[in-house]
């Protein structure tokens, strides 16, 4: 391949590239943005420029191995979340916009309530946890995961966010029964998906996303969600939420799990932007 001469030459090479291979022909703005170290309007501003050697070498790599099935984040080493810049590999789920909405809630419930405590259940690099801390400070957040590497992932994330967590290796909520204490909240992204669902999954995150961090374990998904609920009772405030993302079909079924586990409690299945079934929040009661 010629080295393209200005900038909006090499877009236009790569976004015809990417499409013929099954691509996002954006994902060349996102790369060649990323190379040349510009801002957005920098970036349109500046298409008719030269395209340097060394920028042209990386991003001409990039786009190959994207469209050889590499994500676009994993190329990058980052994905935004809530204005924020987190660093991801393959040892945890890239950040996906509908979890935006599950910590907007979350955030709702908590105004007003000061030095709430909230325990982030498989945090993987951090989003929930990270993000909580840095929009409420008052908070007294803790996060869990099974994963030795995602946490060391979600350590380094809230060193570089400045982000005050506490994180614990360990399944779920099992490290929260050591800590002699209950949580004003209990959120979680768990996986979820069933393993009938797993091999039609795009090849992007089918291979390069963790699968203990995608799968539900179970035909139905559903496992990680029958632990928690086991644990809730005695993990969760009287006057407590717990609110969690979910698969699109799942809503009923984990409401019900969750209205089992905590009889008095005001359950809801909320919608995302999409208008899918994605998160439910559990509001207990306190008991009179």
């Amino acid at each position: 391949m010629k080295k393209p001469q200005r900038v909006y030459e090499a877009l236009e090479w790569a976004s015809s590239f990417l499409e013929k291979n099954g691509r996002e022909p954006r994902a060349a703005d996102l790369l060649l943005k990323h190379h040349l170290g510009l801002s957005w309007t920098d970036f349109y501003i500046e298409r008719r420029e030269p395209l340097p050697d060394r920028v042209w070498e990386h991003f001409y790599r990039h786009v190959l191995r994207h469209a050889e099935g590499v994500p676009i984040q994993h190329l990058l080493g980052y994905e935004e979340f809530y204005g924020r810049r987190f660093s991801v590999s393959d040892k945890v789920l890239i950040p996906r916009p509908e979890t935006e909405e599950l910590v907007a809630g979350v955030l709702n419930w908590l105004k007003g309530r000061e030095h709430a405590t909230v325990a982030d259940i498989g945090t993987g690099s951090g989003i929930i946890a990270i993000t909580l801390a840095l929009e409420h400070p008052s908070l007294q957040v803790t996060a869990t995961d099974i994963s030795n590497e995602a946490l060391q992932i979600a350590e380094k994330n809230a060193g570089q966010l400045g982000a005050s967590v506490s994180f614990y290796q360990g399944d779920l909520l099992e490290p929260l029964r050591h800590q002699a204490k209950k949580w004003d909240v209990i959120v979680s992204n768990p996986p979820y998906i069933p393993k009938t669902e797993w091999l039609a999954l795009d090849p992007l995150v089918k291979e390069h996303e963790p699968e203990r961090a995608l799968i539900g374990e179970d035909e139905d998904g559903l496992l990680s969600y029958r632990a928690m609920a086991r644990d809730l009772p005695t993990l969760l405030k009287e006057d407590g939420l717990a609110a969690f993302e979910i698969g699109e079909k799942q809503g009923n079924d984990v409401k019900e799990l969750f209205q089992s586990a905590l009889p008095e409690a005001n359950i809801s299945i909320r919608r995302d932007l999409n208008g899918k079934e994605r998160m439910v929040f559990c509001e207990n009661k306190k008991q009179v």
